[in-house]
């Protein structure tokens, strides 16, 4: 289990460690969407929020799914341009730029890639050019609410206007609150990059990738980096780079890229750890049993990021309704997950403040 990335044949100069403002924007607006994955962040969430326009946190809400339930590859646009060797752009109006870039095919199928499930890392045609694709994508949208498939109807019927009104809206959150926090956590960032860049240098990329994160090593006879994660991935540099973005607001998030035909990226977080609160006797003992089971570990690593119907994790895990049901009352039973209906779905999700209190250890493992 894990991600892998042959770099069979990468020249370490192909290696870059930067800085990119549209990736800590991504990760700004999933802290705000998803304040419980970052307790440490709670103070800065909590100025945003009661300074924001109520106008800019309304459209916040329409395309929160390519921040709230993981981290879209959007916000590192430049991995997905021909050559796989972009840099990202000094400032947020160059990587917007960057982002134009994307055709319309890409920029759909990176959208609604938590929407339709399409295959990750391997070749295969997207929701605008396969029918079947654009109908499952409206009706997993549908299940998530009007908001998401109001919005899913709209990129499928117009991506070029969706794309203007994401453009638009990255730019009114730059000016409401990240442009002051970027002026801030870059200089931070910048020396993260620095550092890491020196270790390239002096002691090779095996040095280097350890620094990024103990989850992260290289395999230096076989070509390989094996990132630690609770799931699988393969992707290769091949004739491209390999490019190390670090983050301040993304902990505990360790994000490896690995889209088919894209630059691959770690995307990692930078500084120290935050502190985790000790959980009760009992509860350690009824929960942690609760998660003893594999399958049910595997189906926490989803619920973590967003709310799935009983007919999704079916499909997710490959099992029967019932199956899934059995483990879904266990996890209920020790208070891990929530439920709640919206028309006639049902949504679970886990509960993160629950799991924190069992540990940082395990929630990052979670949430890598």
């Amino acid at each position: 289990m894990g991600v892998h990335i042959d770099i069979s044949g990468l020249r370490p100069e192909r290696i870059a460690v930067v800085i990119s403002p549209l990736a800590e924007l991504g990760m700004a607006l999933h802290a705000l969407s998803e304040p419980a994955h970052h307790p440490g962040l709670q103070a800065w969430v909590t100025a945003v929020t009661a300074r924001l326009d109520p106008h800019l946190a309304d459209r916040m809400c329409e395309a929160d799914f390519l921040w709230r339930t993981t981290f879209s590859d959007l916000f590192l646009a430049c991995a997905g341009l021909p050559g796989r060797r972009a840099l990202p752009g000094g400032t947020l109006a160059e990587e917007l730029d960057l982002l134009d870039k994307l055709s319309d095919e890409q920029f759909v199928d990176v959208a609604l890639e938590f929407t339709c499930a399409l295959p990750y890392d391997l070749p295969g045609r997207g929701p605008l050019s396969d029918e079947g694709l654009r109908r499952r994508s409206l009706e997993l949208a549908a299940a998530r609410g009007p908001r998401q498939l109001l919005f899913t109807e709209r990129l499928l019927a117009d991506p070029p206007r969706t794309r203007a009104w994401l453009r638009q809206f990255l730019q009114d959150c730059d000016e409401a609150f990240f442009a002051e926090a970027w002026s801030r956590l870059r200089h931070q960032l910048a020396a993260d990059a620095r550092l890491k860049t020196d270790l390239l240098r002096r002691k090779g990329p095996g040095e280097a990738l350890a620094s990024v994160s103990s989850a992260v090593t290289l395999d230096e006879a076989a070509g390989r980096i094996t990132v630690d994660k609770l799931g699988d991935g393969h992707t290769a540099t091949g004739d491209g780079g390999l490019l190390l973005i670090p983050t301040s607001l993304g902990r505990p998030h360790l994000q490896v890229l690995h889209r088919h035909g894209w630059q691959p990226v770690l995307h990692y977080p930078a500084g120290s750890p935050e502190p985790a609160a000790p959980p009760t006797v009992e509860q350690l003992a009824l929960r942690m049993t609760a998660l003893s089971h594999p399958v049910r570990m595997r189906m926490c690593r989803h619920l973590a990021r967003s709310a799935y119907t009983t007919g999704e994790l079916v499909q997710m895990h490959g099992m029967t309704a019932p199956e899934i049901s059995r483990h879904l009352g266990v996890l209920k039973k020790a208070g891990l997950i929530t439920t709640r209906r919206r028309g006639r779905y049902v949504l679970h999700q886990l509960d993160v403040t629950v799991v924190a209190r069992l540990g940082s250890d395990f929630l990052e493992g979670l949430l890598r």
